[in-house]
Protein backbone atom coordinates (compact mmCIF):
# COMPACT_ATOMS: atom_id res chain seq x y z
CA UNK A 1 0.00 0.00 0.00
CA UNK A 2 1.24 3.49 -0.48
CA UNK A 3 -0.26 6.64 1.23
CA UNK A 4 0.03 9.86 -0.69
CA UNK A 5 -0.95 13.05 1.25
CA UNK A 6 -2.13 16.08 -0.53
CA UNK A 7 0.20 18.78 -0.71
CA UNK A 8 -2.26 21.19 1.30
CA UNK A 9 -4.83 19.82 3.74
CA UNK A 10 -5.58 20.51 7.11
CA UNK A 11 -5.74 23.25 10.05
CA UNK A 12 -5.86 26.63 8.15
CA UNK A 13 -4.76 30.09 9.57
CA UNK A 14 -8.05 31.23 11.36
CA UNK A 15 -8.85 27.86 12.74
CA UNK A 16 -5.21 27.31 14.33
CA UNK A 17 -5.01 30.70 15.43
CA UNK A 18 -8.67 29.70 17.51
CA UNK A 19 -7.42 26.85 19.27
CA UNK A 20 -4.57 28.87 20.07
CA UNK A 21 -6.44 31.50 21.56
CA UNK A 22 -8.41 29.03 23.35
CA UNK A 23 -5.36 27.14 25.14
CA UNK A 24 -4.20 31.11 26.01
CA UNK A 25 -7.75 31.63 27.31
CA UNK A 26 -7.64 28.66 29.79
CA UNK A 27 -4.16 29.45 30.87
CA UNK A 28 -4.84 32.90 31.80
CA UNK A 29 -8.06 32.66 33.21
CA UNK A 30 -7.72 30.59 36.15
CA UNK A 31 -10.35 32.53 38.43
CA UNK A 32 -13.35 32.07 36.22
CA UNK A 33 -15.19 29.47 33.97
CA UNK A 34 -13.60 29.58 30.75
CA UNK A 35 -16.51 29.36 28.02
CA UNK A 36 -17.13 28.93 23.82
CA UNK A 37 -20.28 30.17 22.47
CA UNK A 38 -20.85 27.20 20.44
CA UNK A 39 -18.81 24.95 19.13
CA UNK A 40 -15.11 26.71 18.69
CA UNK A 41 -14.18 24.87 15.50
CA UNK A 42 -15.71 21.92 13.42
CA UNK A 43 -13.61 19.35 14.96
CA UNK A 44 -14.58 16.93 18.04
CA UNK A 45 -11.62 15.79 18.73
CA UNK A 46 -10.17 18.72 19.35
CA UNK A 47 -13.17 20.38 21.19
CA UNK A 48 -13.31 17.06 23.46
CA UNK A 49 -8.90 18.08 24.05
CA UNK A 50 -9.88 21.22 24.81
CA UNK A 51 -12.99 20.52 27.18
CA UNK A 52 -10.66 18.00 29.06
CA UNK A 53 -8.22 20.82 29.76
CA UNK A 54 -11.29 23.37 30.64
CA UNK A 55 -13.62 24.74 28.49
CA UNK A 56 -17.38 24.47 28.30
CA UNK A 57 -19.02 25.09 25.51
CA UNK A 58 -22.26 26.69 25.87
CA UNK A 59 -25.03 26.62 23.15
CA UNK A 60 -26.72 29.70 24.33
CA UNK A 61 -26.39 32.89 26.33
CA UNK A 62 -28.07 31.89 28.92
CA UNK A 63 -25.51 28.86 30.10
CA UNK A 64 -23.34 31.44 30.21
CA UNK A 65 -22.83 33.14 33.97
CA UNK A 66 -21.94 36.80 34.24
CA UNK A 67 -18.18 37.13 34.98
CA UNK A 68 -17.07 34.54 32.57
CA UNK A 69 -14.57 34.48 30.31
CA UNK A 70 -15.81 33.61 26.62
CA UNK A 71 -14.62 32.40 23.39
CA UNK A 72 -16.30 33.97 20.57
CA UNK A 73 -15.69 31.23 18.22
CA UNK A 74 -13.96 31.06 14.74
CA UNK A 75 -17.18 31.67 13.02
CA UNK A 76 -18.05 34.93 14.14
CA UNK A 77 -21.32 36.26 16.12
CA UNK A 78 -23.42 38.84 15.56
CA UNK A 79 -23.15 42.16 17.38
CA UNK A 80 -26.27 41.85 19.17
CA UNK A 81 -24.34 38.36 20.73
CA UNK A 82 -21.40 40.85 21.89
CA UNK A 83 -23.41 43.51 23.27
CA UNK A 84 -25.56 40.97 25.46
CA UNK A 85 -22.04 39.37 26.69
CA UNK A 86 -20.17 42.43 27.79
CA UNK A 87 -23.90 43.32 29.92
CA UNK A 88 -22.99 40.02 31.73
CA UNK A 89 -19.65 41.69 32.71
CA UNK A 90 -18.21 38.65 30.38
CA UNK A 91 -14.20 38.72 29.58
CA UNK A 92 -14.24 38.55 25.56
CA UNK A 93 -11.27 36.77 23.80
CA UNK A 94 -12.52 36.92 20.32
CA UNK A 95 -11.23 33.91 17.71
CA UNK A 96 -13.25 34.90 15.05
CA UNK A 97 -11.45 34.12 11.85
CA UNK A 98 -9.91 37.54 10.07
CA UNK A 99 -11.62 36.77 6.99
CA UNK A 100 -14.75 36.32 8.43
CA UNK A 101 -14.00 39.92 10.52
CA UNK A 102 -13.27 42.01 7.03
CA UNK A 103 -16.56 40.28 5.60
CA UNK A 104 -18.30 41.59 8.92
CA UNK A 105 -17.43 44.75 8.06
CA UNK A 106 -18.14 44.82 4.67
CA UNK A 107 -21.40 44.13 6.33
CA UNK A 108 -21.87 46.62 8.46
CA UNK A 109 -19.76 49.17 6.09
CA UNK A 110 -22.84 48.33 3.18
CA UNK A 111 -25.28 48.23 5.72
CA UNK A 112 -27.06 51.55 3.70
CA UNK A 113 -26.88 49.41 0.30
CA UNK A 114 -27.75 46.74 -1.04
CA UNK A 115 -26.16 43.16 -0.01
CA UNK A 116 -26.50 40.02 -1.72
CA UNK A 117 -24.32 37.38 0.38
CA UNK A 118 -23.78 33.57 -0.82
CA UNK A 119 -23.68 31.34 1.50
CA UNK A 120 -25.99 28.37 3.65
CA UNK A 121 -28.10 30.04 5.89
CA UNK A 122 -28.21 26.96 9.04
CA UNK A 123 -24.03 27.75 8.95
CA UNK A 124 -22.64 30.20 12.06
CA UNK A 125 -20.61 32.21 9.69
CA UNK A 126 -23.53 33.80 7.64
CA UNK A 127 -25.90 34.11 10.52
CA UNK A 128 -23.01 36.38 12.23
CA UNK A 129 -22.31 38.16 9.63
CA UNK A 130 -25.98 39.02 8.52
CA UNK A 131 -26.62 40.78 11.70
CA UNK A 132 -23.84 43.15 10.66
CA UNK A 133 -26.02 43.60 7.20
CA UNK A 134 -29.07 44.81 8.87
CA UNK A 135 -32.51 44.90 7.10
CA UNK A 136 -30.89 45.24 3.63
CA UNK A 137 -28.99 42.20 4.24
CA UNK A 138 -29.84 39.30 1.06
CA UNK A 139 -28.73 35.75 1.49
CA UNK A 140 -28.78 33.36 -1.48
CA UNK A 141 -27.22 30.08 -2.09
CA UNK A 142 -27.22 29.23 -5.59
CA UNK A 143 -27.82 30.83 -9.12
CA UNK A 144 -31.67 30.16 -8.91
CA UNK A 145 -31.68 32.08 -5.80
CA UNK A 146 -30.27 35.35 -7.63
CA UNK A 147 -32.47 34.75 -10.35
CA UNK A 148 -35.05 34.95 -8.15
CA UNK A 149 -33.83 37.92 -6.00
CA UNK A 150 -33.41 40.01 -9.17
CA UNK A 151 -37.01 39.31 -10.79
CA UNK A 152 -38.29 40.73 -7.02
CA UNK A 153 -35.88 43.38 -6.54
CA UNK A 154 -35.06 46.22 -9.20
CA UNK A 155 -32.56 48.11 -7.12
CA UNK A 156 -32.87 51.67 -8.78
CA UNK A 157 -29.81 53.60 -7.58
CA UNK A 158 -29.15 51.26 -4.99
CA UNK A 159 -25.48 49.89 -4.92
CA UNK A 160 -25.98 46.31 -4.79
CA UNK A 161 -22.76 44.61 -3.23
CA UNK A 162 -22.51 40.96 -3.99
CA UNK A 163 -19.61 38.91 -1.68
CA UNK A 164 -19.69 35.33 -0.06
CA UNK A 165 -19.22 33.08 2.64
CA UNK A 166 -15.37 31.87 3.28
CA UNK A 167 -16.06 28.55 2.65
CA UNK A 168 -19.03 28.95 -0.33
CA UNK A 169 -17.95 27.24 -4.02
CA UNK A 170 -15.82 29.29 -5.96
CA UNK A 171 -17.83 27.91 -9.20
CA UNK A 172 -21.37 28.63 -8.20
CA UNK A 173 -20.24 31.83 -6.93
CA UNK A 174 -18.64 32.88 -10.57
CA UNK A 175 -21.80 31.88 -12.24
CA UNK A 176 -23.68 33.75 -9.42
CA UNK A 177 -21.33 37.06 -10.19
CA UNK A 178 -21.77 36.44 -13.61
CA UNK A 179 -25.62 36.69 -13.95
CA UNK A 180 -25.36 39.91 -11.36
CA UNK A 181 -23.08 41.79 -13.55
CA UNK A 182 -25.08 41.17 -16.46
CA UNK A 183 -28.48 42.27 -14.78
CA UNK A 184 -26.92 44.96 -12.82
CA UNK A 185 -25.02 48.15 -13.86
CA UNK A 186 -24.16 49.42 -10.17
CA UNK A 187 -22.68 46.26 -8.81
CA UNK A 188 -19.61 45.68 -6.32
CA UNK A 189 -18.04 42.17 -6.61
CA UNK A 190 -15.66 41.18 -3.72
CA UNK A 191 -14.34 37.69 -3.68
CA UNK A 192 -14.42 37.00 0.17
CA UNK A 193 -14.04 32.91 -0.53
CA UNK A 194 -10.95 32.13 1.67
CA UNK A 195 -8.15 30.81 -0.86
CA UNK A 196 -7.89 27.94 2.12
CA UNK A 197 -10.93 26.44 0.37
CA UNK A 198 -9.68 26.68 -3.13
CA UNK A 199 -5.71 25.61 -2.34
CA UNK A 200 -7.30 22.24 -0.46
CA UNK A 201 -9.50 21.60 -3.69
CA UNK A 202 -6.77 22.44 -5.82
CA UNK A 203 -4.35 19.79 -4.07
CA UNK A 204 -7.34 17.25 -3.52
CA UNK A 205 -7.74 16.87 -7.48
CA UNK A 206 -4.02 16.82 -8.14
CA UNK A 207 -3.97 13.90 -5.54
CA UNK A 208 -6.84 12.19 -7.45
CA UNK A 209 -5.12 11.10 -10.62
CA UNK A 210 -2.34 9.46 -8.42
CA UNK A 211 -4.95 7.25 -5.92
CA UNK A 212 -7.36 4.22 -6.27
CA UNK A 213 -9.36 6.27 -2.88
CA UNK A 214 -9.64 9.02 -0.94
CA UNK A 215 -9.93 9.72 2.16
CA UNK A 216 -11.12 12.89 3.70
CA UNK A 217 -10.74 13.31 7.09
CA UNK A 218 -12.82 15.84 9.36
CA UNK A 219 -15.32 17.04 11.25
CA UNK A 220 -19.19 16.53 9.86
CA UNK A 221 -20.61 19.89 10.00
CA UNK A 222 -17.66 21.23 8.64
CA UNK A 223 -18.57 22.80 5.50
CA UNK A 224 -15.44 22.81 3.72
CA UNK A 225 -14.54 19.54 4.22
CA UNK A 226 -18.01 18.84 3.05
CA UNK A 227 -17.09 19.78 -0.24
CA UNK A 228 -13.82 18.26 -0.03
CA UNK A 229 -15.71 14.59 0.04
CA UNK A 230 -17.81 15.85 -2.62
CA UNK A 231 -15.50 16.67 -4.66
CA UNK A 232 -13.21 13.46 -4.40
CA UNK A 233 -16.30 11.16 -4.72
CA UNK A 234 -16.75 12.84 -8.50
CA UNK A 235 -13.07 12.43 -9.19
CA UNK A 236 -12.13 9.07 -8.00
CA UNK A 237 -13.58 5.20 -8.09
CA UNK A 238 -13.75 5.37 -3.79
CA UNK A 239 -14.31 8.34 -1.52
CA UNK A 240 -15.06 8.04 2.17
CA UNK A 241 -15.52 10.92 4.36
CA UNK A 242 -14.02 10.12 8.37
CA UNK A 243 -13.51 12.29 11.95
CA UNK A 244 -10.90 9.50 13.08
CA UNK A 245 -9.18 6.50 12.46
CA UNK A 246 -11.44 4.18 13.75
CA UNK A 247 -13.72 5.07 10.71
CA UNK A 248 -11.92 3.86 7.65
CA UNK A 249 -13.55 1.66 5.99
CA UNK A 250 -12.60 -1.98 5.02
CA UNK A 251 -12.45 -1.64 1.87
CA UNK A 252 -9.81 0.58 2.08
CA UNK A 253 -7.45 -1.76 3.38
CA UNK A 254 -7.31 -3.68 0.23
CA UNK A 255 -6.46 -0.55 -1.97
CA UNK A 256 -3.08 0.07 -3.41
CA UNK A 257 -3.18 3.38 -3.58
CA UNK A 258 -4.86 5.91 -0.93
CA UNK A 259 -4.94 9.41 -0.84
CA UNK A 260 -5.47 11.47 2.46
CA UNK A 261 -6.73 15.29 2.64
CA UNK A 262 -8.40 16.64 5.64
CA UNK A 263 -10.68 19.92 5.98
CA UNK A 264 -9.14 23.44 7.86
CA UNK A 265 -10.34 22.58 11.34
CA UNK A 266 -8.23 19.08 11.09
CA UNK A 267 -5.44 18.86 13.73
CA UNK A 268 -2.17 16.92 12.08
CA UNK A 269 -2.59 14.54 15.17
CA UNK A 270 -5.84 13.16 13.60
CA UNK A 271 -4.43 12.91 9.62
CA UNK A 272 -0.97 11.36 11.47
CA UNK A 273 -3.21 8.73 13.30
CA UNK A 274 -5.06 7.55 10.11
CA UNK A 275 -2.29 7.02 8.37
CA UNK A 276 -0.33 5.43 11.04
CA UNK A 277 -3.35 2.77 11.18
CA UNK A 278 -3.46 2.52 7.34
CA UNK A 279 0.36 1.45 7.33
CA UNK A 280 0.05 -0.88 10.31
CA UNK A 281 -3.14 -2.70 8.69
CA UNK A 282 -1.16 -2.96 5.41
CA UNK A 283 2.09 -4.57 6.86
CA UNK A 284 -0.26 -6.96 8.72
Amino acid sequence: MEIFKADIMGYCFGVRRAVEKAEQALAENTDCPVYSLGPLIHNKTTLQRLEKAGMKTAESLEQIPENSAVLIRAHGVPPEIVKSLEAKNCRIIDATCPRVKASQKIAEKNRDNLIVFTGDAEHGEVKGIAGYGGKNFHLIGNLEDAKELAGKNASGDKKIVLFSQTTFSGKEFEKIRSFMEERFENLEVLNTICPATKERQDALLELCGKVDGVIVIGGKQSANTIRLFQSAKSHCRDAVHIENAGEIPEVFFGLEKIGITAGASTPDEIIDEVCEVLNVRSKS
